[in-house]
């Protein structure tokens, strides 16, 4: 996801920022990514919860809504472009976001956030450069229905330090949510018990949760040290994203059908029995896989709110 996400702000104009997960949450290894100009937060969405005038952690700032670019979610499936971009668009003072953010900010600026959500759907730009990093699928579901208890769905906010007040960014919410003061250099150190919170709202053995932070390009702090290997390293990480993002974007399944269809005639041809037997291995393995995972809490389909 960091590849996807660096490439993706890359794509729209964005200069010297990338994403980098992170794996401990604590101060300490986020602070090791500074400058952090936010971070991007995945958890489990809980479908089945009514919605309330007050969040369970935080306040609602609707005055806040009102001063900087805070915009509501109108389309399925947006949820991680727009989080990246209630970051990039706040922090024009830090970032060289590129003209066409900068014009779409200005653009939406006297918008209130629900036509804000409108406009960055209707984006062209934005909307074409988020298309580009899909999966690709010769598939079409033309059947849409709304999401269940039973399902696993999944959805991304920000968070990031705006006037000196850590805000959580999420345009499924009615407006910014203020975790009180919080100055930039604060913002490792404030960012981490709201997350901690947050993540403590969930079953002990729920683990499907990831953390992306903002942070100058890594390997623009590689050249100023002088750290050749590091410089190095982080070149070949750059490598290895632009490969997966080729990857995401390749339709496998002509490949696949024509994989299974020599593998099932090599089966045929072994003899009598051979299949069948090569199918209830399969069958038996599959479900000991699958009961594993019901055991460690992970789930099957996972849907992006």
């Amino acid at each position: 996801m960091q590849g996807v996400f660096t490439y993706l702000i890359d794509n729209l104009g964005v200069k010297d920022v990338q994403f980098e997960e992170l794996i401990s949450l604590d101060a300490d290894s986020l602070r090791q990514q500074s400058p952090v100009y936010g971070v991007v937060f995945l958890f489990k969405y809980p479908t089945g919860e009514k919605p309330s005038d007050t969040p369970k952690d935080g306040n609602f700032d609707f005055e806040a809504a009102e001063n900087f670019f805070f915009a509501a979610q109108t389309i399925q499936n947006a949820c991680g472009t727009q989080a990246l971009l209630s970051v990039l668009l706040n922090k024009e003072d830090q970032v060289e976001i590129g003209p066409q953010l900068r014009e779409f900010k200005e653009f939406t600026g006297a918008f209130p956030s629900e036509l804000r959500g409108e406009a960055l759907s209707n984006s062209e730009i934005i909307r074409d450069v988020h298309n580009s990093f899909a999966r690709s699928s010769p598939f079409v579901d033309e059947q849409q229905r709304l999401a269940t208890e039973e399902d696993d769905v999944y959805h991304f906010i920000a968070y990031t330090s705006i006037n000196n007040t850590l805000y959580e960014l999420d345009g499924l919410q009615p407006a910014p949510i203020s975790h009180g003061s919080c100055s930039f250099d604060e913002f490792p150190d404030k960012v981490i018990p709201v997350l901690q919170r947050r993540i403590e709202r969930y079953p002990a053995n729920e683990i499907r949760f990831n953390l992306l932070a903002m942070v100058r390009d890594l390997r623009l702090r590689a050249k100023e040290i002088g750290d050749q290997d590091w410089l190095y390293r982080e070149e070949q990480k750059r490598t290895a994203w632009q490969w997966e993002n080729a990857l995401r974007r390749h339709n496998f399944i002509g490949f696949i059908g024509e994989v299974m269809k020599g593998v099932v005639g090599a089966k045929l041809n072994e003899g009598k029995g051979a299949y069948d037997k090569w199918i209830e291995e399969a069958e038996a393995k599959t479900k000991r896989k699958f009961e594993e995972r019901k055991k460690k809490g992970e789930g099957e389909d996972l849907m992006e709110t």
